[in-house]
């Protein structure tokens, strides 16, 4: 199984995501779908950050001939020079922009830009105008409109749609506003299309199986928003790394080293993993930011190898709740599976224990979703009439993709249907083929058959229609 794995340490932008992919082999000629229906073109060049030889890529509009004094000394300054990460913010009709007080860091001997720029089909670009912080700012729907107009392939176009609405659900979140409303700043200017539609693009053609990230470092301190100071990670991170399944990890230095933009990325294509997982690796990539940081190298880094093995099975987010109970009658405990299943319990275990005083009683431990914590505990609380119920603390477990078939048998002329559990790995693969033991017994009682019988036969029917990729119900 391939695996796309990133290295969160100094956090993640737009940009950066963009040349991590690159350097990793990404084609940069899929891009062209950006560049034919955007006037924009994308600049990728090199340079040295602590050593380390990385790749840098920005957006430049092809629409504006940079008569205008600010937006050419921009682009001017921008090409010599290192530039910050790019901090998003969002207009919500008050009129006020962005302040950056991010500062443009002259490169020296050891960081530096190539002059020479990579442009698609735009000829010679130099006095071009670069994208950020210039250009149209849209409303979520006017960008959606602009995605759907692009003529992507239907999973390109779900996924940079996905992470445009993460983003807006995040904002909207902060400001109080619904979805429809949210009237993007900077995300709905050229350069963010760009950003979010060809990360897309370029994760696409690398086609990993899995796309996973380390913690992502938020960085520290506080930034200007249009809005006021606010601290690092900004509130529209925050939002967004709720909705994700990675972690944030503060530092390692006092400066925004995760971007919204980045966020939304990671947060709709990555899972969440603590570590790099064992690769047999094909390739690597290093993405660099503006800032530099030394002694620590600012470059998001990405990994493309084989995970090796079988496929993994289905991460599942779950919590564990147990409470002791030493005065529980039978029949209480014995109707838990029932009642608690109402409440949103996926399993529910009880162990016998001895307690204080040497006296028997149970552990009742309790499988349930997150969001269903609460309600799980106060049913059992309840039903159990405990005073306390623990969160175990576990976070996930390691569930197979489940699938239920119905297998035709017959035995002695009458044709008799049982329901088998077919469990597979994230790449299909089937593992395990299970009877449903309720349908082998209202088979059993009829036919008169041993109901081991009916379970062994029933397995075996399911297993040689996987084997022979066929249909389920046509096999007796």
């Amino acid at each position: 199984m391939s695996i796309l794995a990133f290295d969160g340490r100094m956090g993640a932008s737009g940009d950066m995501i963009l040349a991590a992919l690159l350097d990793a082999g990404a084609d940069p000629d899929v891009l062209e779908s950006v560049t034919d229906a955007l006037e924009v073109e994308y600049r990728i060049d090199e340079t040295v950050k602590c050593g380390i030889s990385s790749t840098t890529i920005d957006v430049y509009l092809t629409d504006r001939d940079g008569s205008d004094g600010h937006e050419q000394g921009h682009a001017d300054e921008h090409d010599g020079s290192e530039h910050s990460h790019e901090h998003v913010d969002h207009d919500h009709g008050d009129g006020h922009d962005h302040e950056h007080e991010h500062t443009h860091d002259d490169g020296d001997e050891d960081d530096h830009t190539h002059d020479h720029a990579h442009t698609h089909e735009n000829g010679d670009s130099h006095d071009h105008v670069h994208a950020e912080g210039h250009g149209p700012h849209r409303s979520y729907l006017e960008v959606r409109e602009i995605v759907e107009n692009m003529g992507l392939e239907p999973a390109i176009e779900r996924d940079a749609l996905a992470i445009f609405e993460l983003l807006g659900e995040a904002e909207a979140s902060v400001h109080g506003e619904s979805l429809e409303e949210i009237h993007f700043h900077e995300v709905g200017a050229d350069d963010a299309i760009a950003d979010i539609v060809g990360a897309v693009l370029l994760c696409h053609d690398l086609a990993p199986d899995e796309i996973v990230t380390t913690p992502l470092a938020t960085g520290g301190g506080s930034i200007s928003m249009s809005h006021g100071e606010y601290p690092v990670p900004t509130p529209a991170v925050v939002e967004i790394a709720q909705r994700a399944d990675w972690s944030l990890r503060g530092g390692p230095v006092e400066t925004e080293l995760l971007t919204p933009t980045g966020a939304a990325i990671l947060g709709h294509l990555a899972d969440g993993v603590e570590s790099l997982p064992a690769l047999d690796l094909e390739g690597s990539g290093y993405g660099a930011g503006g800032y530099d940081l030394d002694p620590h190298p600012n470059v998001l880094r990405v990994l493309v190898g084989d995970g090796g093995g079988r496929g993994e099975l289905v991460k599942d987010d779950i919590a564990v709740l147990e409470t002791n109970l030493d005065d529980a009658t039978p029949e209480v405990l014995g109707g838990l599976q029932e009642t608690l299943a109402d409440a949103g319990a996926r399993d529910v275990s009880i162990l016998p224990v001895t307690m204080k005083k040497s006296r028997p009683g149970h552990l009742v431990k309790v499988i349930c979703k997150p969001a269903d914590r609460e309600r799980v505990a106060r049913a059992l609380a309840e039903e159990t009439g405990t005073l306390g119920v623990r969160d175990a603390g576990a976070t996930h477990r390691w569930i197979a993709n489940r699938e239920f078939e119905t297998v035709a048998l017959e035995v002695d002329s009458e044709t008799y249907n049982v329901t088998v559990k077919v469990a597979s790995d994230v790449d299909g693969e089937v593992y395990d083929v299970s009877a449903e033991y309720d349908d082998a017994l209202a088979v059993a009682r009829e036919t008169r058959v041993p109901v081991r019988d009916v379970l062994r036969r029933a397995e075996t029917v399911a297993q040689a229609a996987i084997d022979a990729d066929d249909s389920f119900g046509d096999i007796s």
